[in-house]
């Protein structure tokens, strides 16, 4: 890669996994609505007048149901969820948690579609659900069952969020369409939000880590996204899948004094082996191949392009 898509690279696979640090700052100051609200009112007025100056509004219209349920499963019920999640479990298991997308989606592409796994990515897909189990199954570090149950409905949203890309939205302007959902979110939220406004001025610490994460993560790090993968391409984007929850569980560590264990440093392992696996090409097809995250060149880029995220 260049120099310049070295430097995207790293950037992304920082931005990408600081929310789990930020959202846990902000669940000790504001409540779940308020927070979601947060993240998504500021990124859509920062993005929506991008998206108005490039004229990528109107064209959205015949995406209109589309668009609706991948804003729903990619940003207003995940969210929400590993808001809610956050506020028994720690960041680092949070992200390491997420590092479950990959094999997720790979399970529901293979039930949405005709393709048919390799023995290797069955391997994958197994070795990665022992990481997950190892993570989060009795006797494990973690929080309550209904708060890890949150961050891996959060997980099976975002592997749902790019297949629905892929196959509905290839047509559609990048920066319209997360420009739209954000602002789709944003009113949905509103009402919660206005209800569960804090009385008091929020510390100063829980404010910084709200704008962050709504102008450094969610805004700036889809910019940077767009500008990664035209540079280095999809492929090579995606790697910062396997960095982000690193990089979450550094951060967990190092500034919140998060425990780190054993375990959790196996499961990680298994989960990433799994991950690569799991999401190797070489699919074996049961019949004529069709668009979607393997099928033509459009609908593999759009799913590169969604496939990380905090």
């Amino acid at each position: 890669m260049s120099r310049r898509g070295w430097m995207l690279f790293t950037a992304m696979s920082v931005i990408w996994g600081v929310p789990y640090l930020l959202i846990k700052v902000a669940d000790g100051g504001v409540s779940v609505p308020v927070l979601v609200f947060a993240r998504v009112g500021v990124g859509a007025a920062l993005l929506l007048p991008l998206a108005v100056r490039r004229r990528q509004l109107s064209v959205l219209r015949p995406y209109w149901r589309s668009l609706a349920v991948f804003a729903v499963v990619e940003i207003i019920a995940p969210w929400f969820l590993l808001s809610d999640a956050e506020r028994h479990l720690s960041s680092s298991l949070s992200g390491l948690l997420i590092a479950s997308v990959p094999i997720i989606g790979a399970v529901v592409v293979r039930l949405t579609s005709t393709e048919r796994l390799t023995a290797v990515r069955w391997a994958g897909l197994l070795l990665g659900l022992g990481g997950v189990v190892l993570l989060a199954g009795p006797g494990a570090n973690g929080g309550d069952w209904w708060s890890v149950t949150e961050v891996l409905l959060t997980a099976l949203g975002y592997s749902i969020g790019p297949i629905v890309a892929s196959r509905k939205l290839s047509g559609a302007p990048d920066l319209g369409v997360i420009a739209v959902c954000l602002t789709a979110a944003t009113i949905v939220y509103a009402p919660a939000a206005a209800l569960a406004w804090p009385h008091a001025m929020p510390s100063a610490r829980v404010l910084a880590a709200l704008a962050a994460l709504a102008v450094v993560c969610t805004a700036a790090a889809f910019l940077l996204f767009f500008r990664l993968i035209a540079e280095v391409g999809p492929a090579r984007a995606t790697v910062i899948t396997y960095i982000n929850p690193a990089v979450a569980v550094a951060l967990g560590v190092s500034v919140l004094g998060e425990p780190l264990t054993g375990g959790m440093v196996a499961a990680f392992a298994l989960i990433l082996a799994g991950s690569v696996l799991a999401t190797r090409s070489g699919l074996r097809h049961s019949g004529r191949r069709h668009g979607g995250p393997a099928g033509d060149g459009a609908a593999a880029d759009r799913q590169a392009r969604l496939e990380s995220r905090g």
